[in-house]
């Protein structure tokens, strides 16, 4: 199986880590990933603010660089549901029959992480190691555009050492939005204040999502609280081996 990274901007930008653990966690399940150097903007910030027309070449970036790949990983649902269910009408915007093609080739193979490791490789147990008492919040996009239901509270159970414990209102947005927190700010605010609210609420160490965009969103209001609340992609934990052989 030839399985490419699709990393997104925010990771790229601002948490590499996060890219560089997926890597770790599918080649220790056995699968060889590779980074196709030419991928950039999966084109979702231009898609979700109404400019279709600038995002066609975006689009089109994508079904060159991951053309060819039986699958596509990425830690982001957002990304992910932009490239299942918006490329598509970008493309028919764009009058493009070959970009239509080649996007119908693409996205369907295109995974938020959770769902490759649960539905493709078939893996509830990672093998990870994480001695600490987590909480996690089921972003948007994964939760109401890729329906991954229980994918990841499944994969976090199976983690030695980690205590899960629930969210209250798990299912409420946190304001990012992407450029809604922008256009919306105040509201934006208000809504992550009452999912900060919440996190501190379960005494948890560490908030793990499946968003970065999220997660910065929620830990800025949590570090500026001083919360003593962590932030963790869900793709970290699962690759996390420490004090594992102790």
């Amino acid at each position: 199986m030839r399985v490419a990274l699709m990393v997104t901007c925010v990771n790229d930008a601002m948490f590499p880590e996060t890219g560089k653990a997926v890597v770790t966690l599918l080649r220790r399940l056995g699968v060889d990933v590779d980074f196709p150097a030419e991928q950039t903007c999966c084109g979702q910030p231009m898609i979700n603010t109404g400019y279709l027309d600038e995002a066609i070449s975006a689009v089109r970036a994508f079904a060159g660089a991951f053309e060819g790949y039986d699958a596509i990983v990425t830690p982001s649902g957002s990304c992910a549901g932009c490239v299942r269910h918006q490329h598509a009408i970008v493309a028919r915007r764009a009058g493009d029959p070959r970009l239509t093609a080649a996007l119908e080739r693409t996205s369907p193979r295109t995974y938020e992480l959770s769902e490759f490791l649960v539905d493709v490789l078939g893996v509830v147990d990672v093998g990870a190691y994480f001695p600490h008492r987590v909480t996690y919040h089921p972003t948007c996009h994964s939760l109401r555009m890729l329906g991954v239901g229980d994918r990841p509270t499944r994969l976090l159970s199976a983690v030695r050492g980690l205590s899960l414990v629930d969210l209250p209102a798990a299912e409420q947005c946190c304001g990012f939005g992407g450029t809604f927190a922008v256009k919306n700010a105040d509201v934006s605010v208000a809504m992550a204040s009452d999912k900060a609210r919440h996190v501190r609420e379960t005494g948890a160490e560490v908030l793990v999502a499946g968003d970065n965009s999220c997660l910065m969103n929620i830990g800025g209001l949590l570090s500026r609280q001083r919360a003593g609340v962590r932030i963790m992609h869900l793709a970290e934990v699962l690759a996390a081996t420490e004090g594992a052989s102790a």
